[in-house]
């Protein structure tokens, strides 16, 4: 039995059945995944950061003949600039974005404009703070156990987003360490109306990555990601590897220069041909899951949680 949807301002805005986001990892988060996780319920987000427009483009049309549901796209404000990338999006005639590496200032009413709902992705009080005086329809909320390009001061999801929640009435996305039911039940708990998953997808078997990634997502340990380049920015969180322990003593390094072979890691499967980003959640998942027993999953085990919790707990 599919899990009941949920009704919300984040599925209100989405358009989803399920406030489940797929983040937009880039090269990786593309109609292949991102389908398979809106015909799930979820919203599939088409990433920007990797700046292939013309690919991108594609990536949209095939959307549109893999899923009739709604999905979404993420615009990495510091990997496009230079780009007409505001008309850019809205000629994709999506609905629902997410910023993130920037002020979303440059676009938020032109978006709005638009008819599309903008969300930025925020590592702090201070940024989420500033993102709702630009006009943002709502935040997603990213500690600093998350993969990916990160602040260099992080702070955890349950420090970062009940703080965030009790100085912002728009709705929130929590994103790092959300991978299932329970960690998704936590998030509402602490303010959330929904959730973002990145390496729980990235692992999945619509996940585009070679096997050889997903075979080590599945084999680390909750201790096996490092935090990189903290005296600079981007700061990374990655799986660790022989690259990312010799890079791990480093303060500071030009990050780009270790992107180089970036597609010979994702798609050929050479662990040390670049940084394989991922979260610390990657020492609790221990199984290659469709998009869609994700998305199920989770939901079924959101609900368990919160019944649960209802019937131990309240009075």
């Amino acid at each position: 039995m599919r899990a009941k949807a949920v009704e919300n301002r984040v599925t209100a805005m989405t358009g989803t059945a399920y406030p489940i986001i797929q983040a937009p990892m880039g090269w990786i988060a593309r109609a292949r995944l991102a389908a398979a996780v809106s015909n799930a319920g979820g919203l599939g987000v088409i990433e920007t950061s990797s700046g292939e427009f013309d690919n991108i483009r594609g990536e949209v049309r095939s959307m549109r003949e893999l899923t009739e549901q709604p999905f979404g796209m993420n615009v990495a404000l510091s990997y496009v600039k230079g780009s007409n990338f505001i008309d850019f999006v809205i000629e994709q005639g999506i609905r629902f974005v997410t910023t993130s590496s920037g002020s979303p200032a440059v676009c938020t009413a032109a978006f709005q404009e638009a008819g599309i709902r903008v969300f930025h992705v925020v590592p702090t009080l201070d940024m989420a703070l500033k993102a709702v005086d630009c006009g943002v329809d709502g935040l997603v909320v990213e500690g600093g156990e998350g993969g990916g390009f990160k602040n260099p001061s992080p702070v955890s999801t349950m420090v970062l987003l009940p703080l965030i929640r009790s100085r912002v009435d728009v709705p929130i996305i929590a994103a790092g360490g959300i991978c299932d039911g329970p960690s998704m039940a936590a998030a509402f708990a602490m303010g959330a109306e929904g959730v973002q998953m990145g390496t729980r997808m990235l692992s999945s078997s619509d996940s585009p990555v070679h096997d050889n990634w997903k075979q080590a997502m599945l084999a680390a340990k909750e201790t096996d990601t490092v935090f990189l380049n903290q005296a600079s920015r981007p700061a990374l969180r990655a799986l660790r590897t022989q690259r990312t322990e010799a890079l791990l003593p480093l303060g500071a390094f030009n990050a780009m220069e270790h992107f180089a072979g970036v597609q010979d890691l994702y798609f050929g499967g050479d662990m040390e041909a670049a940084i394989p980003l991922s979260g610390q959640v990657v020492g609790r998942i221990d199984q290659v899951k469709s998009a869609d027993d994700i998305v199920q999953e989770t939901m079924h085990g959101f609900y368990d949680v919160m019944n649960n919790l209802a019937a131990a707990y309240a009075s």
